[in-house]
C-alpha cells in the first residue's frame, strides 16, 4: 500500500474512522448501485457517484482504510448528504447508511477549526436554544410579536429582507403565524379518553411544534382522544436531539436522549407517540445511539419498541374505522416524510386514513417517496441544492392538480409551504400537517 501523505489534522481524522466508524457496516456495502435512483443528491449533481450513498460509503471506507486523505472533497459529499436516508429500503444488504453518515459527521466535527461567527451560531443554536424548551417559547414568541406589531409588514416594505437570501425571503413569507405564549397553555399531565381506553400513550411533544405548531399538537392530543386513547404528557421530555444527531453533535444528541429516556420511562404508556416524522424516527433511533451507554442501553432499546407514529397508532385503534370524517370536497396528495417513510416504515397509514375522509379525493403525486430537500436546517446551509430538488418536487405536486398538499412532519410542511411561494400558487394551493386535517375532518 503506496503512503498516502496527510497534514496532522487528516491524520488525526482517519484515525478516528479506523476506530470508531463500524467495519462490517461498510463491507455490507456490495456496490451494486440499487441505491443511485433513489439519491436526490446524485440525481441533482447529474450522477455523480461521489454524491451518492455507494460513492459515499466507498470514500467512508477509503478514509477508514488510509488509502485516501480526509480532506475538504470527503467531507463536502458527505456535507451534501440530505440524509434521508431513501438508500436503504432498496439496500438488498440492509445498509445501516444513516448511522454510519452520522458518525462520520460526527468525526469530521470533532476535528473541525470553525470561525468565531459559526462557532457562535452553533452554540446557540446546538446548546443555547433548542436543549432548553423555555427559551425555544420564547424565542418563538419573539417570531410572534414580529408577525403580529407590523415589524413584518414594514421589513416586506422597505426590502429589508431582499438582503437576504432568495430562500429565505420566501421562506419567511412561508412561515405560519405563531400563537402568542399566553395562548400556549401548558398541557395537562393526563388527558382522558372519551371512551373506555383501549390504549395509554405518551405523547413526545417536541420542541418546534409545542411552539411554532401548537395548535397541531392541541389536535393531536384531540384525536387521540377520540381514537380512545388516555394520554401522558411528561413534563420533563425535551428536544429529541435530531439537529444535533444530523449535524455532528452526536454527544449533545445522547445527552438529549437521554433526558428523555428518563422523562417517558415512568409513565407507563403502551407507546409513545410523535406526530414529527423527523422527531419520530431520531427517538426510534436511541436504541442506536445509546447502544454502547451501559447505563442506558436496555432502556433505550425498551424507549424504541415503543416509538409509533400518530397515523399508525390511529389507523391501529380503527379511529378511521369509527370516527366520521367529512370536508368539503377538495383534491389533495400526500407528500411522504422521508423519515417517518424510510426509518419508521410508515407509509400505508396516513394514506388510509386520507381516503377515509369523505370528500376528499387523494392523488398520488409521482416520487412522493422522494425529500422535498427540507431535512433540518439543509434548507438554509444548502440552499442552492435545496431549492433545486424542491422545484423538482414542485413540478410533481402540480401535474396531480391538487389543491391540498398534505405532510406529516414540520420541516416537509414548512418546505411545501415554501414551494408553493415560490410558484406563486398561493390563491389554489395549501399545505397542511396531516394532524390538521383530519381535526378539521372531525369537526
Amino acid at each position: 500500500m503506496s503512503q498516502v501523505e496527510m497534514t496532522a489534522r487528516e491524520q488525526a481524522i482517519q484515525a478516528d474512522f479506523a476506530k470508531r466508524m463500524d467495519e462490517t457496516e461498510l463491507l455490507n456495502c456490495m456496490q451494486c448501485g440499487f441505491c443511485l435512483p433513489h439519491c436526490p443528491t446524485y440525481l441533482e449533481t447529474g450522477y455523480q457517484e461521489a454524491h451518492s450513498p455507494r460513492g459515499r460509503i466507498a470514500l467512508m471506507k477509503a478514509v477508514h482504510d488510509g488509502l485516501i486523505a480526509p480532506d475538504e472533497e470527503v467531507k463536502r459529499s458527505l456535507d451534501l448528504c440530505l440524509g434521508c436516508r431513501a438508500c436503504e429500503p432498496v439496500c438488498p444488504a440492509g445498509v445501516n447508511y444513516g448511522h454510519m453518515l452520522e458518525e462520520a459527521r460526527d468525526i469530521f466535527e470533532d476535528h473541525s477549526i470553525h470561525s468565531a461567527g459559526v462557532k457562535t451560531v452553533r452554540k446557540t443554536v446546538f446548546e443555547g436554544l433548542f436543549p432548553h424548551q423555555n427559551r425555544m417559547e420564547k424565542a418563538m414568541s419573539l417570531v410572534g410579536f414580529y408577525q403580529r406589531s407590523g415589524l413584518q409588514h414594514i421589513t416586506r416594505k422597505i426590502g429589508f429582507m431582499k438582503l437576504f437570501p432568495e430562500s429565505m425571503q420566501a421562506m419567511e413569507r412561508a412561515m405560519p403565524n405563531v400563537l402568542p405564549q399566553k395562548e400556549r397553555k401548558a398541557h395537562k399531565r393526563v388527558y382522558e379518553a372519551e371512551q373506555a381506553p383501549v390504549a395509554t400513550v405518551a405523547f413526545f411533544k417536541g420542541c418546534l411544534m409545542d411552539t411554532m405548531f401548537y395548535e397541531t399538537n392541541k389536535n393531536t392530543i384531540m384525536l387521540l382522544q377520540k381514537a380512545g386513547c388516555r394520554i401522558v404528557v411528561p413534563d420533563s421530555q425535551g428536544c429529541c436531539g435530531a439537529l444535533h444527531g444530523h449535524s455532528g453533535e452526536k454527544a449533545k444528541a445522547q445527552e438529549m436522549a437521554r433526558k428523555n429516556i428518563d422523562a417517558f420511562e415512568d409513565s407507563g404508556a403502551d407507546f409513545i407517540i410523535s406526530n414529527a416524522g423527523g422527531c419520530g424516527a431520531f427517538l426510534q433511533d436511541y436504541s442506536h445511539l445509546l447502544s454502547k451507554d451501559r447505563d442506558y442501553a436496555e432502556r433505550a432499546a425498551d424507549f424504541t419498541a415503543k416509538m409509533k407514529d400518530i397515523s399508525q397508532i390511529l389507523v391501529e385503534v380503527g379511529f378511521h374505522e369509527r370516527v366520521p370524517l367529512k370536508l368539503a370536497s377538495q383534491r389533495i396528495t400526500y407528500q411522504d416524510s422521508c423519515h417517518l417513510r424510510n426509518v419508521m416504515k410508515t407509509a400505508s397509514a396516513p394514506r388510509q386514513l386520507l381516503q377515509a375522509i369523505e370528500g376528499v379525493e387523494l392523488i398520488e403525486m409521482e416520487k412522493a417517496d422522494s425529500c422535498c430537500g427540507s431535512a433540518g436546517i439543509y434548507n438554509i446551509i444548502e440552499s442552492e441544492m435545496s431549492m433545486q430538488i424542491l422545484d423538482r418536487k414542485m413540478e410533481h405536486t402540480k401535474a396531480t392538480e391538487a389543491t391540498t398538499v398534505v405532510t406529516a412532519n414540520p420541516g416537509c410542511l414548512l418546505q411545501m409551504k415554501l414551494g408553493i411561494e415560490r410558484e406563486g400558487l398561493q390563491q389554489k394551493m395549501e399545505a397542511v400537517h396531516i394532524v390538521d386535517l383530519l381535526a378539521e375532518a372531525v369537526q
